[in-house]
């Protein structure tokens, strides 16, 4: 037999109960369908299911908007990209039509005897009739003091697995016909679903010490009637009504189950099974089993509440810890450069701090993209939200979009609770976003959609949310080449591409080099605690003959190294600097002219120095004629001249 619920859908009947007859069963708009759902995203015959042999196979009639299959956590699509049809088990969820808000139809697959529990019911009692049950207990002090005693160690519990541990001690306490108890707890993810939580026997060498090991399982007749009614029901016989696939284990006598509640929600239940005939469950033992599970239900729940309380002040802890590293008010008069390439640097910021366009910072590692960045969001009208920060090549694929958009509790198998993504931290703010390059193809896609749409979707989320935040990014490649080799999205290219700026190396800003190991110097002298006049004209003289590869970055280690082995009121000499540095104290040798006239010994000098600039620039004659100050017609005269 195979039972289908609409869960969600729009549909006259909410359950369809078919017999396996071999038939086929079909699903969609077209009022001759077997299952009418009249949503408008689904096709008129939108899909089928068909018994084949003792399987029932699930087939996508080549719908519009395709089909999917939720299973365990997973959707598994079933349309032209995937395929068009999957055998179908029980507790797989149907999502049928449009992906973003499907229809959702549940699946139940077995016996017909497993769908009612008949004639063997013996007893009920609704959650509603506590009240009377709480009454008569009062009337027998011995039977008050013994339930008491018995469930008084719940309160205390404060770990959700204590807590449940604790609710199946009681519960042999106070049942002690029991041989069997299990506790089940609605999933979280899937509503739908009830998972076993922990199950016990009386007998120790049978003991189990978690959900792995599954002696006893819910009856599907029995959680059915649970929920239905939202009482503790009492059956007998059970071994004669439910099939093995039901309830393992087998030889049970009678079964008792009881709901635990949340307010009007059901959470999970108690299941008590009685394994042998001569000890059946009594209606008393029904009463009694009700008058825990609202001692269970409230010890579960509460454990639950400081779990997540927990997990929540430790989430806030983090997020904090890094708000308050990141939110670093920096001006432009920390930008330290007087030369004219930072001029024009600072000129292009003052133009688009306070609008929303797209900044694009380039240039090569360590000249301080990202101290540019945090520049602009602090002067923008911005200032008083968050900045934050992610490079784009620190992560691996997966990992980044969790970082970049969050994810919900069970996205993936270490997502234990849910997570807000950068894009929400920094909502009202600005996301720098260093390394673009790096970035994987499909998340390019997604960050597009965000700059488009101004919306972002959680890992493992149905639904999408809305974001204010402004976008800078930065690169030390050539995002143009890039996109010309297929390996960044021209479309994308053009919307970050909005405002470029493009920093120049410290090798083309030598007159800022003084300054820079100033500021370092006093930085780091201060930091270690020792007193330094500064740097000798010989040390100045080789720090700015150097080409920087590494730039602000490898001057600021460079300093640092020098602050922490120099001695306390001594000048820094160029002595004390790295050996690649010192290579330029041969430079005056080398240059030195043969004897000659002034004219001879000025072009040996002349011609050396274009040499040197066009081996710095890789032969790029735009790039030298532009650090030697001259055009590049002049430059080429001069290359005529000298033979270069």
């Amino acid at each position: 037999m195979i039972v289908l619920e609409i869960l969600q859908g729009t549909a006259k009947e909410r359950l369809h109960r078919v017999l396996g007859n071999g038939g086929t069963i079909t699903i969609g708009r077209s009022p001759a369908s077997s299952v009418e759902i009249t949503d408008f995203h689904l096709s008129g015959d939108h899909a089928q299911i068909s018994q084949v042999g003792e399987h029932y196979v699930f087939r996508d009639l080549r719908s519009t908007n395709g089909s999917a299959i939720e299973r365990d956590g997973r959707r598994v699509p079933v349309d032209a990209a995937a395929r068009w049809e999957l055998a179908l088990v029980d507790g797989d969820i149907l999502l049928l039509g449009n992906p973003g808000n499907p229809v959702r139809v549940a699946v139940r697959i077995g016996d017909e005897a497993d769908d009612d529990l008949g004639d063997r019911l013996i007893a009920s009692r609704s959650i509603l009739d506590l009240p009377a049950v709480v009454d008569q207990l009062d009337r027998d002090p011995v039977d008050a003091l013994r339930v008491y005693k018995a469930l008084q160690p719940l309160g205390a519990r404060r770990e959700p697995a204590d807590a449940i541990e604790a609710c199946v001690v009681a519960t042999f306490e106070l049942l002690p016909r029991a041989t069997h108890v299990a506790i089940l707890l609605r999933s979280e993810t899937d509503k739908d679903r009830f998972a076993l939580a922990l199950a016990r026997s009386k007998q120790p060498e049978m003991r189990s010490p978690g959900p792995t090991v599954d002696p006893v399982r819910a009856s599907r007749a029995v959680l059915r009637r649970v929920l239905t009614d939202r009482a503790a029901v009492l059956t007998a016989n059970a071994q004669e009504v439910l099939s093995s696939e039901s309830i393992m284990g087998g030889s049970l006598m009678s079964v008792l189950a009881v709901p635990l509640w949340r307010g009007d929600d059901i959470i999970g239940l108690i299941q008590a099974d009685n394994r042998h005939a001569s000890g059946m469950f009594s209606e008393t033992d029904l009463e009694t089993a009700l008058l825990l599970a609202s001692q269970a239900s409230l010890a579960i729940d509460n454990a639950t509440l400081v779990q997540r309380l927990r997990a929540a002040e430790e989430r806030a802890r983090g997020e904090n810890v890094y708000l308050k590293r990141k939110e670093q008010k920096i001006k432009f008069v920390n930008i330290i450069g007087e030369s004219p390439a930072m001029k024009a640097v600072l000129s292009q910021l003052d133009r688009v701090i306070d609008t929303r366009a797209t900044v694009c910072i380039e240039g090569e590692t360590g000249t301080g993209k990202e101290l540019i960045a945090a520049a602009i969001h602090h002067q923008s009208q911005r200032a008083d939200k968050m900045f934050v920060a992610q490079n784009c090549a620190a992560l691996p694929e997966n990992l980044l979009e969790s970082e970049l958009f969050g994810h919900k509790r069970g996205a993936f198998t270490s997502a234990d609770s849910d997570k807000k993504g950068l894009f929400e931290i920094a909502d009202g703010g600005t996301l720098f976003l260093d390394e673009m390059g790096e970035m994987p193809l499909t998340l390019q896609a997604k960050l597009l959609r965000v700059l488009q749409e101004g919306t972002i979707r959680p890992v493992g989320a149905t639904s999408e949310k809305q974001v204010d935040v402004r976008i800078i990014c930065a690169t030390n490649r050539d995002l143009a080449a890039e996109v010309e080799k297929q390996r960044f999205r021209q479309d994308l290219y053009y919307r970050l591409m909005v405002f470029p700026i493009k920093l120049p190396p410290l090798r083309e800003r030598r007159e800022d080099i003084p300054l820079l190991g100033a500021h370092f110097l006093k930085r780091y002298a201060e930091e270690y605690r020792v007193e330094l006049p500064g740097f000798s004209q010989d040390a100045l003289d080789a720090l700015q003959s150097y080409n920087w590869p590494g730039n602000i970055r490898e001057l600021e280690n460079e300093i640092q190294r020098l602050v922490i082995q120099a001695e306390s009121g001594h000048w820094i000499e160029s002595t004390d600097l790295s050996p690649r540095l010192r290579k330029v104290e041969g430079t005056v040798a080398r240059i030195a002219p043969k004897q000659g006239t002034l004219k001879e010994m000025m072009d040996q000098v002349e011609r050396w120095l274009i040499s040197e600039a066009l081996r710095d620039h890789g032969n790029n004659k735009t790039k030298t004629a532009v650090t030697l100050g001259i055009t590049r017609e002049g430059l080429h005269k001069k290359l005529a001249k000298f033979g270069v």
